[in-house]
C-alpha cells in the first residue's frame, strides 16, 4: 500500500462510533475517516462536516475507495457485516463482541483467511491507564504470585434505557457488552484459565437482559479471576484489586479516556489519557500503602497498530485468536450460567 492515508468508513455511528472510533479513527497519522455509514446523516455532519455520509453499510462495504472498514454496529449485525467486508477485499475492525458464538466467530475468521485481508477486533482497554498500572505492578513483582485478581466495571443507572444493548435481542445485555472488555484484559494477564462459572441476574426494574453479571475464572495453583460488572452500584467500587504473596494492589478510579471523549477531548491533547488516581499497594499490615502513578492511557495505540498492520510495518494490535478466546470465554460463561455450575474451558486450535 502507497504512503496515502488508509481510507477507513465506519458503520454506525450510535455510542460506540461516536464516542470512541470516530475520533480515535481522525487523530492517528495515516488512518483517514473517509466515509460514515448511518441513518442519521445530520448527527454525523454536526461532529465531522468533511465526512461523506451513506444511508446503509452495503453501500459503504462496496466502494472502491475504502480500504478498511470499521463496524460499530449493534452486537447481533456484526459478523455478517464483518464477512461482507471481507469479501469484498476489505481490511476489517469488529467492535467487541465479534460475533455472538464462536460458530459465528470461526466463520468470520474462515472469511479473513480466505480473503488474505486483515480483521482486528476492538479490544481498547488494553491501553487504558488503570490496566496499564495493574499489569506493570504484576510484571515487576510488586505482589509476588498472584493469588486473587478482581476486574470490576460498576455503575449505577437504575432506569432502563430505551437502547439495543439493555434490550432483549441477541448480543444484548450487561455481560456481552462489559463481559469483552474484562475477559480480554484477564487474558492478558493471566492466559486462559482452566474453569469458569458465572452467575447472571435481572436486577433493576423492568430490565429485559441481565444488568448483573459475576464470573470466576479458575487458574492453576488457586489463582482466582473474579469478573463483575453491575448497574446499580453507587458511587462505585474498586476498579482493581489484586492479593499476592507479597502484598495487594487496589486501583480506585477507572481511566478518564471515555469520559474525556464524551466532553470533547481531542486524543492526544496535554492531558489526554493522564491518570490523577494512585494505585495503592499495601506490603505491610502495619505500614501506610504506598502510591504508584498509573501509566498515561492512549486508546490511538489500537489504531497505531491497525495503520502498521494494514501497510504490512507491524503485528496485528488484536489478532483473531486472541478474539477468539475472549468468545470462548464468553460462550462457555454462558452456559455456565444457564447450568448454574463450572465448567471447564477446552483450549481452541488455533485459527
Amino acid at each position: 500500500m502507497s504512503s496515502s492515508p488508509i481510507r477507513a468508513g465506519l458503520i454506525g455511528y450510535g455510542y460506540a462510533g461516536k464516542t470512541f472510533h470516530a475520533p480515535l479513527i481522525a487523530a492517528t497519522p495515516g488512518l483517514q475517516l473517509a466515509c460514515v455509514a448511518s441513518s442519521d446523516a445530520a448527527k454525523v455532519q454536526a461532529d465531522w462536516p468533511q465526512v461523506e455520509v451513506v444511508a446503509d453499510a452495503q453501500t459503504l462495504i462496496a466502494r472502491d475507495d475504502i480500504d478498511l472498514v470499521v463496524i460499530a454496529s449493534p452486537n447481533d449485525t456484526h459478523a455478517a457485516l464483518a464477512r461482507a467486508a471481507l469479501r469484498a477485499g476489505k481490511h476489517a475492525v469488529v467492535d467487541k463482541p465479534f460475533a455472538l458464538d464462536l460458530d459465528e466467530a470461526r466463520a468470520v475468521i474462515a472469511a479473513t483467511r480466505e480473503n488474505d485481508r486483515l480483521l482486528s477486533v476492538f479490544h481498547n482497554r488494553r491501553w487504558d491507564s488503570d490496566f496499564l498500572g495493574v499489569k506493570q505492578a504484576i510484571a515487576d513483582g510488586l505482589l509476588g504470585r498472584v493469588v486473587h485478581f478482581e476486574s470490576h466495571i460498576d455503575r449505577f443507572r437504575p432506569e432502563v434505557r430505551a437502547r439495543w444493548r439493555e434490550g432483549a435481542g441477541p448480543g444484548a445485555g450487561l455481560w456481552f457488552d462489559l463481559g469483552p472488555h474484562l475477559i480480554d484484559q484477564a487474558l492478558q494477564l493471566f492466559g486462559l484459565p482452566e474453569r469458569v462459572q458465572a452467575n447472571f441476574a435481572r436486577q433493576r426494574t423492568g430490565a429485559l437482559s441481565d444488568d448483573w453479571a459475576h464470573v470466576v475464572l479458575d487458574y492453576a495453583g488457586g489463582l482466582r479471576a473474579i469478573l463483575h460488572a453491575s448497574m446499580l452500584v453507587a458511587g462505585g467500587s474498586p476498579r482493581f484489586i489484586v492479593h499476592g504473596e507479597r502484598g495487594s494492589l487496589i486501583k480506585r478510579d477507572a481511566d478518564r479516556q471515555e469520559a474525556q471523549l464524551k466532553a470533547g477531548v481531542v486524543p492526544g491533547a496535554d492531558d489526554w489519557g493522564v491518570d490523577p488516581d494512585a494505585m495503592l499497594l499495601h506490603q505491610d499490615a502495619d505500614a501506610a500503602p504506598r502510591r504508584i502513578l498509573a501509566p498515561r492511557g492512549d486508546q490511538r495505540q489500537y489504531y497505531v497498530g491497525i495503520e502498521r498492520a494494514v501497510r504490512g510495518l507491524g503485528p496485528n494490535p488484536v489478532t483473531p485468536d486472541e478474539a477468539l478466546a475472549v468468545m470462548n470465554i464468553l460462550e462457555t460463561a454462558q452456559r455456565s450460567a444457564r447450568g448454574g455450575r463450572s465448567l471447564p474451558i477446552a483450549p481452541l486450535t488455533p485459527s
